[in-house]
């Protein structure tokens, strides 16, 4: 099974969302660990490929999501959780790709540190 890293606070957010909302992502990563992939899970837009994904779950009318990465051999790193405020339109803000373009920076330094020490 893969590792799984968070990026800065993403883990207290994930925590923070309803309790069903947890166990459904929860799940989703886990997943992700052993290889497979959660049918709620669908590519990032504005990342190339299928590296940055994307689990949607609804719950009493909000909207939370996790996004995470597969792009590194090995090991699976979670890069935000957010809940979506905006009640019109499904792109995700600009304000929160921006966070997951920054942490997915960050794992990439992050996973070159992991490799050097044996990984």
């Amino acid at each position: 099974m893969k590792p799984l890293r968070w990026a800065s606070s993403a883990k207290e957010d994930l925590l923070a969302f309803p309790p069903d909302v947890v166990r459904e992502v929860g799940h989703a990563l886990y997943l992700a660990q052993i290889g497979g992939k959660h049918l709620g899970v669908k590519p990032l837009k504005g990342f190339h490929g299928a590296g940055v994904l994307e689990i949607v779950e609804a719950h009493d009318g909000d909207t939370f999501r996790a996004v995470y990465t597969v792009r590194f051999a090995g090991i699976v790193y979670v890069l935000h959780a957010f809940q979506k405020k905006a009640k019109r339109g499904i792109a995700t803000p600009a304000r929160e790709m921006d966070m997951v373009k920054t942490r997915l920076r960050w794992a990439e330094g992050d996973y070159a540190e992991w490799i050097r020490s044996g990984g």
